[in-house]
């Protein structure tokens, strides 16, 4: 009895079904250390204006130290966390890859994977269902807007269930042995970002008194400080300002930001095209960021950085 042979084409391999986009929900624990970085240094953010005007307490050392370490980690979030390990705006050599990553965790906004996988989810879901911190989920109403607001500049974080697939959003990040390990020791980048300003403070004024006020200055209201300017690009800048380029949600220019935030402010142009090296593309448009990578590609420390190219912005400029 002849065999039957099968001569049509192969069937394809069924599809493996897509990850999830959420994690797993942060237990109590976790949940609690969220609530304790992000709301200690809030206090003494609200605290520094009286603070300062009735003990007088604010010295040229606190000031440098604020000023230092706030540029410091600014960057470590802008041009570490987010052009680099992001959207892979330019490739580094392994020293600094490793001292963006740490700087970036001394922001204290959370363990680098986390905060990557968040921000890929933002920019795949960006204003729609699945963007964990868009300002336009819940309406348009007056309400609804101040509602959006609150969710889009913290109230995100203080959502359990609203944490994000790693696997999915970071998958080579989870496969970099020293980001994985950088990621592991976010509580030492934590202990040190808080300890580290007080002890310089100390040593430099030779006294507690230097070590306590640099601690409340340089530490938390610094902390604060920056957590704030980062969180406004998620709110503010997903409401108000020029939109000057094609994207496809809401993100927008908002200039009074854009030294605080180290140029991140110009949001509509990041979202136009967001592996751009620089987002103040723009003439006049302050982006401390994109100047920190052309030094660091002047030093020959990092290439192929994707720097605007002026015909792809005349096809991006909105009508």
């Amino acid at each position: 009895m002849a065999t039957l042979t099968h001569t049509g084409p192969t069937p394809a391999a069924p599809k493996a079904a897509p990850k999830p986009i959420f994690g797993e929900p942060r237990d109590a624990g976790r949940q609690s250390l969220v609530y304790l970085f992000l709301l200690v240094p809030m206090a003494a953010l609200a605290a520094a204006v009286p603070f300062a005007w009735n003990t007088g307490l604010l010295s040229w050392t606190d000031v440098a130290l604020t000023v230092g370490f706030y540029l410091l980690t600014l960057h470590g979030i802008t041009v570490g966390y987010h052009r680099l390990f992001t959207h892979g705006s330019f490739k580094p050599n392994r020293p600094v890859k490793i001292a963006l990553a740490i700087l970036g965790s001394m922001a204290v906004q959370g363990p680098i994977i986390t905060w990557v996988a968040d921000h890929r989810r933002h920019h795949a879901f960006s204003d729609k269902e699945g963007d964990p911190h868009s300002p336009w989920l819940f309406g348009t109403s007056a309400w609804a807007l101040t509602k959006g607001f609150w969710h889009a500049h913290m109230g995100w974080m203080f959502e359990p269930r609203n944490t994000t697939n790693e696997e999915r959003f970071a998958p080579d990040l989870v496969k970099d042995r020293d980001i994985v390990l950088i990621d592991k020791l976010f509580w030492l980048w934590t202990i040190i970002t808080f300890l580290a300003p007080a002890i310089l403070g100390g040593l430099i004024t030779m006294s507690w008194a230097g070590a306590l006020t640099a601690f409340f200055w340089a530490s938390l209201v610094r902390v604060s400080a920056l957590h704030h300017a980062t969180w406004s690009t998620n709110s503010i800048c997903h409401m108000i300002g020029e939109r000057p380029f094609k994207s496809r949600d809401r993100a927008a220019n908002f200039w009074p930001l854009a030294l605080l935030s180290g140029g991140e402010s110009w949001h509509n142009s990041h979202h136009a095209d967001q592996s751009c090296a620089r987002h103040g593309v723009k003439r006049g448009q302050i982006d401390t960021s994109a100047r920190v990578i052309w030094l660091l590609e002047r030093a020959g420390w990092v290439t192929n950085v994707k720097w605007p190219k002026a015909e792809r912005w005349a096809k991006l400029a909105a009508d």
